[in-house]
């Protein structure tokens, strides 16, 4: 330390102070300390210009006031006023600091679950060339800035301002996306990179690690998203919301628009038009995808017009679903393809047994979303499952459909038929009259009892087991010439002899 001082009664001044601190070069004009008998008061200033600061220093001057950020790297010049009176025991009281940093560079860990919002996130959040001015004092601390901001590739640009008293924390902030991506997956929404997006947000985070943003608004263009009243718990899952509206155009050019709003405790979803071709597809691949909302409650929907895939859609979708502990306990949904064509879904539970019902009268927009049955045409669904505990009992049934693509050995057997010619040789598909599945489910393992479809072309009779992300287990009969099969099986006693009792057995197969 290097210094001149003056001391007249009871002030000392010290002026020009040249010190190091854990190797922290610092500077003041001016520190004045005045003895008050039972105390002393000390005021002055102090800056210092590019310094890095170490571990240590983190843990001295930014960790007492940030203490949820994990900070990397902090280069800076800052400008700083401060006073506090100290007791004779050295305790500090009334402290104020005002001070104006130009903050180079600062990263920190990035610990937010953001990624299915923005996919190219950064291990680091970076701020660069930020102006910022923090004051602390007795009422509280206040945080203003602005500046380039990289979470992903490219820089953005962020404004912000934070207030925190009692452990309470009041928040506002505008961030600029334009050269980066963002998304949100159950809306099948991805911003144009070359597009200026920007985001608002306003809210407050509780010492019980409950966030609620009073609003969120999203703008890109025309696209538009606004939010009231979201609340998240510390695992970021969803416990209130009061309002949300959206108006946009998705990634398949398809109109999202609805509002959704809060009465008590039922929520009421309603509009003109929602594309639900993504959030089914993700109901599928894992539910837990979704499992993001943290209350029980009541949603009533009425959608004009409901978008299944590229193909299909719903008009007039309406219902109920009830939610208790993230899942589906009771419902009735209903829409209409077309006058006479409809699809009805139930749900209900009644002690610890539940069950579920489907039924489309066109099914080809659910099933042709597994990977593993290819070229689905056609056909009406009917499915029914009844689940106690952890354990469900299901059958699903289909009827009338098409498939385009068949297993080799499989096609080789429809030749046996001529009406297996006829549909290979038309590109229309192997057409099956009924399939029927008869399965159980249990955790992870499926265990089906029986499989059986019946074609004028081909049958199949299979059995086995399918272990989720693991394996699929299946063995049966495939009968070919199942035309062939039923006339033989309509004679008198040979045919029972030669086809047996059994719907799909035949005088031969593989």
């Amino acid at each position: 330390m290097n210094l001149a001082f003056n001391y007249d009664q009871s002030i000392l001044n010290l002026r020009n102070t040249k010190l190091s601190l854990n190797e922290l070069n610092l500077v003041s004009k001016n520190i004045e300390i005045k003895n008050l008998k039972n105390k002393f008061e000390i005021k002055g200033d102090f800056e210092n210009k590019n310094s890095v600061l170490s571990d240590n220093n983190i843990d001295l001057f930014i960790k007492p006031f940030f203490k949820d950020l994990d900070v990397k790297k902090i280069k800076l010049n800052s400008k700083n006023d401060f006073s506090f009176e100290l007791s004779q025991k050295f305790k500090v009281q009334n402290l104020n600091i005002v001070s104006k940093i130009q903050l180079q560079e600062l990263f920190i860990a990035n610990n937010l679950k953001l990624k299915s919002f923005f996919p190219k996130i950064n291990e680091n959040i970076k701020l660069l060339n930020h102006n910022l001015e923090i004051n602390y004092g007795k009422e509280g601390f206040t945080s203003s800035g602005d500046g380039d901001f990289q979470l992903q590739n490219n820089i953005d640009k962020i404004s912000y301002l934070i207030k925190s008293k009692n452990n309470k924390f009041n928040f506002s902030s505008s961030i600029n996306i334009k050269d980066n991506p963002f998304y949100i997956s159950f809306l099948n929404y991805e911003k144009n990179e070359k597009n200026e997006l920007i985001i608002n947000l306003k809210g407050k985070k509780r010492f019980d690690n409950k966030i609620t943003f009073e609003s969120i608004s999203v703008t890109e263009k025309n696209n538009k998203i606004k939010i009231e009243g979201l609340t998240l718990d510390k695992n970021f899952k969803i416990t209130n919301l009061k309002k949300a509206k959206i108006n946009l155009l998705d990634k398949e050019n398809k109109k999202n628009q609805f509002d959704l709003s809060q009465k008590k405790n039922s929520y009421f979803l309603k509009g003109s038009s929602f594309n639900a071709n993504n959030l089914i597809q993700q109901l599928i691949d894992d539910e837990n995808d979704l499992n993001i909302i943290n209350k029980n409650f009541k949603l009533d929907i009425d959608i004009l017009e409901l978008v299944l895939d590229k193909d299909h859609t719903l008009d007039n979708f309406k219902g109920y679903l009830s939610f208790n502990n993230q899942k589906i306990v009771n419902g009735r949904l209903i829409g209409n393809f077309s006058k006479n064509k409809e699809l009805r879904f139930t749900v209900k539970t009644n002690g610890n047994e539940k069950i579920t019902t489907l039924y489309l009268d066109q099914a080809e927009p659910i099933i042709k979303r597994y990977k593993f049955i290819k070229g689905f045409k056609e056909g009406s669904l009917d499915f029914y499952s009844s689940k106690k505990s952890n354990q469900s009992t299901s059958t699903l049934k289909v009827y009338d459909f098409k498939l385009n693509e068949l297993p080799l050995l499989t096609k080789i057997l429809t030749l046996a038929s001529l009406q297996g010619i006829a549909d290979i040789l038309s590109g229309e598909g192997i057409r099956f009259d009924e399939f029927e599945m008869n399965f159980t489910n249990k955790n992870n393992l499926m265990n089906i009892d029986e499989i059986y479809a019946i074609g004028p072309a081909i049958s199949i009779l299979m059995d086995g087991y399918v272990e989720k992300n693991r394996i699929v287990s299946l063995r049966g009969t495939l009968v070919p010439a199942t035309t062939i099969n039923k006339f033989i099986g309509s004679l008198p006693v040979l045919g029972k002899i030669l086809v047996g009792s059994k719907t799909g057995e035949g005088v031969f197969g593989v």
